[in-house]
């Protein structure tokens, strides 16, 4: 592929992007990209600042310097440091959050109804809530059931179904497989590998070094706040600074 047409693909760019929490410095200088239709993973350990690093392209808090370039419609730039929360997310940026944030005492279908709350009531909203449903089955079984009796794997289907309803562009998932069963984590990376087939582009923040890598297009290791090493997902997995770290012999 040349550079111009790895240039098209971008959808978002995050450009020496700082970070802090009072005195300290949370993301440090980092930039990456992230191109359309393509995972991209942000892996490291805890405190690496890869949740921070989400939290700052949606606003959630506040960069201390640097650009996150996002484009919006086709040739069309714009900086999401200078946007609202709700802004972005009109603009088809979505997060689901580090433990799911779900609303326990509402059922499964209003939490589902408030992730369109940005959209216009249009026919294309039930077919989307269909898809959803389809792709997450136990949450058209359990539909009227309060959010806050489904188990760990259920409720984060119901948080990525929710952030599916706003239909975005991008989708940014912050620890997905946390506190999950084995078989429920694998469940959940199959159903992003079938988003991501579906043309879904993805930003996955994870401490699962190995599932992250296997699924990824590029990913981006961080260590302390600063990017250490980038490459494909598959080869970086063989790479013995990854093994050594995270992935153990």
């Amino acid at each position: 592929m040349n550079v111009s047409s790895v240039k098209a693909l971008a959808l978002l760019k995050v450009n020496h992007l700082c970070v802090s929490y009072g005195h300290i410095q949370a993301v440090k200088n980092l930039s990456f990209r992230v191109n359309t239709g393509e995972i991209t993973a942000l892996v490291g350990a805890n405190g690496a600042g890869k949740s921070t690093t989400l939290l700052a392209i949606s606003k959630i808090i506040a960069a201390t310097s640097g650009s996150i370039e996002y484009q919006s419609k086709p040739q069309d730039w714009v900086n999401l440091l200078t946007k609202t929360s709700s802004e972005i997310v009109r603009m088809g940026v979505s997060q689901v959050a580090e433990g799911r944030a779900i609303l326990l005492t509402m059922t499964v279908e209003e939490n589902l109804q408030l992730g369109a709350y940005t959209r216009e009531r249009v026919p294309q909203i039930a077919e989307d809530l269909k898809f959803v449903l389809e792709l997450f089955p136990i949450l058209k079984s359990r539909y009227k059931d309060l959010a806050g009796n489904l188990s760990g794997g259920e409720q984060q289907m119901l948080a990525i179904g929710r952030a599916l309803m706003a239909k975005p562009k991008l989708l940014l998932l912050d620890e997905p497989s946390m506190g999950l069963a084995p078989l429920k984590v694998k469940e959940i990376f199959n159903v992003l590998k079938e988003l991501n087939q579906l043309g879904q582009s993805i930003v996955l923040v994870e401490q699962n070094v190995r599932q992250a890598l296997q699924i990824s297009h590029q990913a981006y290791v961080l260590e302390n706040g600063e990017l250490t090493l980038e490459g494909v997902g598959k080869e970086l997995l063989e790479d013995p600074r990854i093994i050594q770290a995270y992935l153990g012999t």
